[in-house]
């Protein structure tokens, strides 16, 4: 999906999870400031983002989303659920390097 057909979306969803590469960064549009992924989802409706901010890992990155997800039943909220799973991964000698998890953040609400 290109960041002008999302801005077109209304979307009723509580999360919206962009897990691939560099997902929250976006380009300076002049008059309009940062416009990305992020800002379109926003615009669609949707009160909350994780994105990754640089290149991710692909094993590391689908380990981190199978720990987030069952985590979203029982955590207190989107952000504890993702501060969860990014602990699962630190857990794991593989991915202890913040390489492996911090590039994923959440951005808006975090219940």
């Amino acid at each position: 999906m290109q960041v002008y057909e999302v801005f077109n979306l209304k979307l009723n969803a509580d999360l919206v999870v962009l897990s691939a590469c560099e997902t929250g960064l976006g380009k300076e549009v002049k008059g309009e400031g940062l416009i990305g992924l992020t800002h379109a989802f926003f615009y669609a409706g949707t009160p909350s983002i994780m994105v990754s901010l640089w290149k991710v890992q692909d094993r590391s990155t689908a380990d981190l989303m199978a720990n987030f997800y069952p985590q979203l039943d029982g955590a207190s909220g989107k952000a504890e659920a993702l501060r969860q799973a990014k602990l699962k991964l630190i857990q794991d000698k593989r991915y202890a390097h913040p390489y492996y998890w911090a590039p994923f953040v959440l951005i808006g609400d975090p219940r």
